[in-house]
């Protein structure tokens, strides 16, 4: 990696910042109210709560913001000659740490931007804080759609370069 494609000491320390706070909120979450099946289908009810009540937009906006993202990074990789993410990140260990770095600083900001807006979801509609919840939610609609759009950005951008 060039001088020019490594990260941001901001983009470097936000990763930092949102994976702290990501294992912090789901251990105060499983602290306060514990993993059992109870709370497991509480969380599910509430995704699908979610999805009817106030700030639906953000079901469209954390997968938009995710796809942008995924974007900008498939059509890098194939203009850079990496392989495809996942293969990667399964078949080469050599490279694997890279790479799943790589997704985690792009994702970092749209997770953020999840987890925020999941806790702001929370206080308004909710009489309960349920921090496990809000990370659940933005791994659900940012990090695991940045993922699976950066593969397919990846294989459209290999096809429509290959057929030039």
């Amino acid at each position: 990696m060039t001088a020019a494609e490594q990260p941001s000491g901001f983009a470097r320390g936000l990763t930092r910042f949102v994976v702290g706070l990501s294992a912090l909120l789901m251990v105060l979450g499983i602290y306060w109210y514990g993993w059992s099946l109870e709370v497991h289908h509480r969380f599910w009810s509430d995704i699908a709560d979610r999805i009817h009540g106030p700030m639906t937009s953000r079901f469209l906006l954390q997968p938009a913001s995710a796809f942008i993202a995924a974007l900008t990074d498939g059509i890098h990789d194939v203009r850079r000659g990496h392989k495809s993410f996942f293969w990667t990140v399964q078949h080469d260990p050599a490279q694997q740490g890279g790479r799943l770095r790589e997704g985690l600083i792009s994702t970092a900001r749209v997770a953020l931007i999840g987890i925020s807006l999941d806790l702001i979801y929370q206080f308004w509609v909710s009489d309960h804080f349920y921090p496990a919840e809000a990370v659940m939610m933005a791994l659900l609609l940012a990090v695991i759609p940045y993922f699976i759009l950066r593969w397919i950005v990846e294989f459209i951008t290999r096809w429509w370069l290959g057929r030039a």
